[in-house]
Protein backbone atom coordinates (compact mmCIF):
# COMPACT_ATOMS: atom_id res chain seq x y z
CA UNK A 1 0.00 0.00 0.00
CA UNK A 2 1.16 3.66 -0.75
CA UNK A 3 1.41 5.83 1.91
CA UNK A 4 -1.30 8.37 0.27
CA UNK A 5 -3.64 5.14 -0.10
CA UNK A 6 -3.84 5.53 3.71
CA UNK A 7 -5.91 8.99 3.22
CA UNK A 8 -9.36 9.27 4.62
CA UNK A 9 -9.00 5.47 5.71
CA UNK A 10 -9.48 4.50 9.27
CA UNK A 11 -6.44 3.30 10.53
CA UNK A 12 -5.25 1.52 14.30
CA UNK A 13 -2.21 3.43 15.72
CA UNK A 14 -0.06 2.07 18.30
CA UNK A 15 1.70 4.43 20.42
CA UNK A 16 5.47 3.91 20.71
CA UNK A 17 5.94 7.52 22.21
CA UNK A 18 3.05 9.17 23.72
CA UNK A 19 2.38 12.92 24.54
CA UNK A 20 4.89 13.91 27.24
CA UNK A 21 7.21 11.02 26.61
CA UNK A 22 11.11 11.99 25.60
CA UNK A 23 12.53 10.72 22.42
CA UNK A 24 15.39 7.96 23.53
CA UNK A 25 18.02 9.25 21.39
CA UNK A 26 17.23 12.87 21.10
CA UNK A 27 15.94 13.54 24.71
CA UNK A 28 13.27 16.50 23.05
CA UNK A 29 9.48 15.59 24.48
CA UNK A 30 6.77 14.76 22.16
CA UNK A 31 4.03 17.20 22.24
CA UNK A 32 1.37 14.70 20.71
CA UNK A 33 0.90 11.10 20.89
CA UNK A 34 3.12 9.46 18.09
CA UNK A 35 3.52 5.94 17.15
CA UNK A 36 3.54 3.32 14.40
CA UNK A 37 0.93 1.26 12.01
CA UNK A 38 1.20 -2.36 13.12
CA UNK A 39 2.11 -4.55 9.84
CA UNK A 40 3.25 -1.72 7.59
CA UNK A 41 6.93 -1.24 6.11
CA UNK A 42 7.67 2.33 5.57
CA UNK A 43 10.57 3.67 2.82
CA UNK A 44 13.16 3.51 6.01
CA UNK A 45 12.53 0.23 6.54
CA UNK A 46 10.28 0.54 9.92
CA UNK A 47 6.73 0.45 10.55
CA UNK A 48 4.59 3.94 8.73
CA UNK A 49 4.93 6.13 12.17
CA UNK A 50 1.54 8.64 12.59
CA UNK A 51 0.96 11.83 14.58
CA UNK A 52 -2.27 11.18 16.67
CA UNK A 53 -3.56 14.89 16.86
CA UNK A 54 -6.83 16.15 18.78
CA UNK A 55 -6.32 14.30 21.90
CA UNK A 56 -4.62 15.91 24.38
CA UNK A 57 -3.93 12.97 26.89
CA UNK A 58 -1.12 10.03 26.44
CA UNK A 59 -2.71 7.08 24.55
CA UNK A 60 -1.07 3.25 24.47
CA UNK A 61 -3.75 3.13 21.57
CA UNK A 62 -6.01 4.81 19.07
CA UNK A 63 -8.23 4.33 15.90
CA UNK A 64 -8.82 7.34 13.83
CA UNK A 65 -9.01 8.79 10.50
CA UNK A 66 -5.94 9.85 7.96
CA UNK A 67 -6.22 13.44 7.26
CA UNK A 68 -2.68 14.28 5.65
CA UNK A 69 0.99 12.43 5.24
CA UNK A 70 4.18 13.98 6.21
CA UNK A 71 6.18 13.73 3.05
CA UNK A 72 9.78 14.41 4.45
CA UNK A 73 11.66 15.55 1.07
CA UNK A 74 14.63 15.43 2.65
CA UNK A 75 14.30 11.53 3.98
CA UNK A 76 12.45 8.47 3.26
CA UNK A 77 9.81 8.50 6.26
CA UNK A 78 6.32 10.34 5.72
CA UNK A 79 4.60 10.58 8.25
CA UNK A 80 0.41 9.61 8.61
CA UNK A 81 -1.59 12.67 10.13
CA UNK A 82 -4.53 10.45 12.21
CA UNK A 83 -6.93 12.58 14.32
CA UNK A 84 -10.55 11.75 16.08
CA UNK A 85 -13.07 10.98 13.48
CA UNK A 86 -15.24 13.81 12.35
CA UNK A 87 -12.34 16.13 13.18
CA UNK A 88 -10.35 18.18 10.33
CA UNK A 89 -6.98 20.60 10.37
CA UNK A 90 -5.76 22.99 8.43
CA UNK A 91 -2.26 22.43 7.13
CA UNK A 92 -1.37 25.54 9.60
CA UNK A 93 -2.38 23.76 12.56
CA UNK A 94 -0.87 20.63 11.96
CA UNK A 95 2.74 22.61 11.09
CA UNK A 96 2.24 24.11 14.52
CA UNK A 97 1.32 20.69 16.33
CA UNK A 98 4.12 19.08 14.67
CA UNK A 99 6.93 21.50 14.76
CA UNK A 100 8.62 20.04 17.55
CA UNK A 101 10.05 17.06 15.79
CA UNK A 102 9.49 18.07 11.75
CA UNK A 103 11.69 21.40 12.29
CA UNK A 104 14.28 19.20 11.41
CA UNK A 105 12.89 17.82 8.46
CA UNK A 106 12.33 19.42 4.84
CA UNK A 107 8.79 18.03 4.31
CA UNK A 108 5.18 18.79 2.75
CA UNK A 109 2.03 18.28 3.65
CA UNK A 110 0.30 15.94 0.80
CA UNK A 111 -3.84 15.80 1.39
Amino acid sequence: MLTKDYLTKNVRVIMDRPLGSKHPKHGFEYLTNYGYIPDTISGDGEELDAYVLGVDRPLTEFQGTCIAIIHRTNDDDDKLIVVPNGVNLTDDEIEKMVSYQEKWFKHIIIR
